[in-house]
């Protein structure tokens, strides 16, 4: 990885995140900031409380304090970074802004969150408007809610918060997993092409709704392939491959092969488009890196891998979990 903000985005909407509470949110709604697309804007666009703004706004204070908003991460995880992005708050932007992060069992109210022990991940730091304001953040502790507070008020468009999923993992005993699923702790490690469509959609839970939600390359003019690489959540025996081309009408890839570096899992297949694929495998070697080779181009929206984990990724697994409470 070059920097945190190629890792997952522990926050966003469509990985199951939340903006569970905020104490002002006047000009523009909180869960704006956790949307999925970027932040846009149309001037001259008014509504009854003014300019309409695609993030979260706060009225002007005019009394001592600050204004936060709590989100409940998607997935709990290791926060390696968070972007305060100000896109298009220009005059109207906060000064500064901390971040805090929460680990909570359980699914917590926001009074009881109000008491949890939140542990600073970053300082008081100035902000810049319409900026996507970048901060590393230096903590192996894992969070399951991080509360933004900005300084004195304003806006922010979005809220990333970039880390490692580290999963629960009682919650994988004795039922079916999905070994490449971001929310398990799978993540994208490479791929040759995302023109149209980033890779980590495809590990996202849920159906893509659209095209837009899946990956997409670019059309291809020569003889090679499309491939996109995936760091399962811990090693284990795969043993069901879902390929969902569903809305990729007339640019599904034409084949598809599954391959764990000289092992292969699944000769090359052939696809269907706007199709919900789902394949056997019957090979039993455990693997924790697989690749997805497509032929000879095209998208598709998700891709499941289910299996299950070996002892020994369990017990690191386990582990990883165990180290991350401290």
């Amino acid at each position: 990885m070059s920097d945190f903000t190629d890792l997952p985005d522990l926050a966003v909407r469509t990985l199951g995140g939340g903006v569970v509470a905020a104490n002002d949110e006047l000009f523009a709604e909180r869960e704006n900031l956790i949307r999925p697309t970027a932040a846009v804007y149309q001037p001259h666009t008014f509504g009854h409380k003014g300019q309409i703004y695609d993030g979260w706004e706060t009225r002007r204070r005019r009394e001592p304090g600050h204004d936060w908003a709590i989100v409940r991460l998607g997935v709990p995880g290791v926060v390696r970074g968070v972007v305060v992005d100000t896109a298009w708050f220009v005059g109207n932007y906060p000064e500064h802004c901390t971040v805090e992060g929460a680990a909570v069992t359980g699914y917590p109210s926001p009074e009881e969150l109000a008491d949890a022990d939140w542990v600073e991940l970053v300082p008081k730091s100035a902000l810049k408007g319409d900026t996507r304001n970048l901060f590393t953040v230096d903590s192996t502790k894992r969070f399951t809610h991080v509360r933004l507070n900005i300084f004195p008020d304003g806006g922010v468009a979005r809220l990333r918060v970039h880390g490692e999923a580290v999963p629960d993992p009682a919650l994988f005993d004795g039922v079916p997993l999905d070994l490449a699923a971001m929310e398990n702790g799978g993540v994208i490690t490479g791929c040759s092409n995302m023109f149209f469509g980033g890779p980590a959609n495809l590990l996202l839970p849920g159906k893509a709704r659209t095209m837009g939600e899946g990956w997409e390359t670019a059309r291809r003019r020569d003889d090679g392939n499309e491939w996109v690489e995936v760091r399962l959540a811990e090693e284990g025996v795969v043993r069901q491959v879902e390929i969902d081309t569903t809305h990729f009408v007339g640019n599904a890839p034409g084949w598809f092969r599954l391959s764990s570096g000289d092992l292969e899992l699944i000769p090359r297949t052939r696809l269907q488009p706007d199709t919900r694929h789902l394949f056997v495998v019957e090979v039993p070697t455990p693997v924790r890196n697989i690749r997805v080779d497509t032929y000879p181009d095209g998208g598709f929206g998700r891709l499941r891998v289910y299996g299950a984990l070996t002892p020994e990724g369990q017990a690191r697994l386990t582990q990883r979990y165990t180290d991350s409470q401290h």
